[in-house]
Order: C-alpha cells, then structure tokens, then sequence
C-alpha cells in the first residue's frame, strides 16, 4: 500500500520538528569555546603567547558555564554531550600542546613534538573514558563526586604552568624539563587517580551570604583581570598540591564502604544453648540391676 500525501507530510514533521531555543544556547556557547581554542592555535602560531593562553582560559571558562546554562534551562541533548566532548579535546588537547610546542618544546625537535603530541592524545582518551563511564552501574554512590584522572579543563591549565611563570619573569626552565613536565600531566590525565570534582556540593547561598558572594566573585574576576599570570600559576600549584587529599579521601570512603558491606554480609551470630551433660542409653548402662 503506497503511502498517502498527508502520511508523507506528517514523516517530514516528525523526522524536522522545531528545536527549541533552550535546546541552541548552550550548543552556542559550546561553539563559542571551540573558536577560542581554535584561535589560541592561531596565536601561538604567531609567537602571541599571551593571548593565546588568554583564550584557552576563556575556552575553560565557557567549558564551565555552558553545561550549568543547559542544566538550568533544561537544555541538555545527547547532540550537545558530544559537542562537548569535542570542544573539550581540541579546546584542552590539541591547544596546549601546540602553544608548548611553538613556546618552547620545539627546541627538541621530534622529542618536543612526541610531548606535546602525547598530551593531546592523553586529553582525548580521558575525555573518551569518562564517557564511557558514565553509567557505569558498578560504581558507588560516593564516587559521582569524584574524577577518574585529572580533568581535561584542569589538565590544560595547569600544563601551561611553565608560561605563566615565564610571563612573571621566572627564568625559562629547559625544554626537557618542560617536557617532562607535559608528560607528567598527561599520565595524570589517563590515570586512575580520584580527583575531587565537587559535583555534588550543594549550590544553595544562605540569604545573608548572598551579597558576601557576590564582592568575593567580582573580587576575583578583578584579581585575574589585573594578575592574571600570579592567580593562575598559584592556583595550578595549590591545584596539584591537592591531588593527594582528593585520593586519600576517596581512599577513606571506599575503605569505609567496604567495612559495611562485609559487616552487612556477615552472618549473625546464633545463640548459645545451654549445656545439658550427656546421658547413657539403657543398653550401655553396665551398674547390676538392684536386688529384689
């Protein structure tokens, strides 16, 4: 049976129905932040380091405002998931290990280039594993609020610690220090360290900390405007000096899980009944018979 016009029309609504606006702006923003990584390439191309490190915080910025925009408006797809996972990988893959690259790594010729290539790489098999991971039925409760590994926005701006302190007038360090140190971010990327992600932190502001926050947020958008390279080479620092208590923390709930399920799985003890001494049976009872 050959389907009719008003059959056809009506496939062509359901296959092109109107997506919501709600659904478009945190796809925007996410595009937003793939043009600023793709230009902080273009910059370190052009030897102009600071804006192109510039751009990549942008990028980071964006990267942590688009996935609270689509929570808040309810515009959350499974398009805009894998968007996400792109940006990411070009934003804080493939554009901090090219700005180290044309910066300093370039010095070792095919050794700075494997750096800065293993770290690109890195980036992108961490952003697939979490993925990958994320319905994982097999995880606790506890771990929703914990990374597996750095995450890629942290791992990009901490790998360009170098540059900031080179920007503050520190001495720049060797090239194979700085491709050591490429290579120590990138195995911390694709580790299995638990890295505290405060996810489940609650959000809500008390009523009379409501203007408290806000002098302490444009406080801090001033310090990072006026300092930029001070907060963001003591903030990388303070942020690999806590890497041990994210991992120790997660160390003493799994721990602590653990002791309850065995003490769950545990048999309860029985009760002991009380000790009745044994009795001989007729036929073994050798006293004689009592005389009649």
């Amino acid at each position: 049976m050959m389907p009719t016009d008003h059959d056809a029309s009506e496939l062509r609504r359901r296959r092109f129905r109107p997506i919501p606006v709600r659904m478009l702006v945190p796809n925007m923003i996410t595009l937003l932040a793939i043009c600023a990584g793709l230009t902080a390439i273009r910059l370190s191309t052009e030897g102009r380091m600071e804006l192109a490190v510039a751009a990549i915080v942008f990028a980071a910025i964006l990267d942590g405002i688009d996935g609270r925009v689509a929570r808040m408006i309810k515009g959350q797809s499974k398009f805009g998931a894998e968007l996400d996972s792109l940006a990411d990988f070009v934003n804080f893959g493939v554009a901090p290990g090219l700005i180290l690259y044309f910066w300093q790594l370039h010095e070792l010729n095919n050794g700075g280039w494997i750096a800065a290539m293993v770290f690109a790489i890195s980036g992108g098999l961490r952003l697939a594993r979490f993925n990958a991971s994320i319905d994982d039925p097999n995880k606790p409760a506890f771990a929703a609020n914990y990374f597996t590994g750095v995450p890629a926005p942290a791992g990009a701006i901490t790998v360009l610690l170098p540059i900031y302190l080179a920007f503050l007038g520190v001495p720049m360090p060797p090239a194979t220090l700085t491709a050591f140190y490429t290579l120590l971010i990138a195995f911390l990327m694709v580790s299995r360290l638990p890295v505290f992600s405060g996810k489940t932190v609650k959000m809500r502001v008390p009523p009379e900390m409501v203007l408290p926050v806000f002098v302490a947020v444009v406080f801090f958008v001033a310090l990072l405007i006026g300092y930029p390279w001070h907060i963001l080479s003591a903030g990388s620092v303070l942020y690999l000096i806590s890497l041990p208590w994210g991992w120790k923390s997660y160390r003493d709930q799994d721990r602590a899980l653990a002791a309850r399920t065995q003490a769950a799985s545990a048999p309860a003890p029985t009760s002991a009944s009380p000790y009745t001494p044994p009795t001989a049976s007729p036929d073994q009872d050798n006293r004689p018979a009592r005389l009649n």
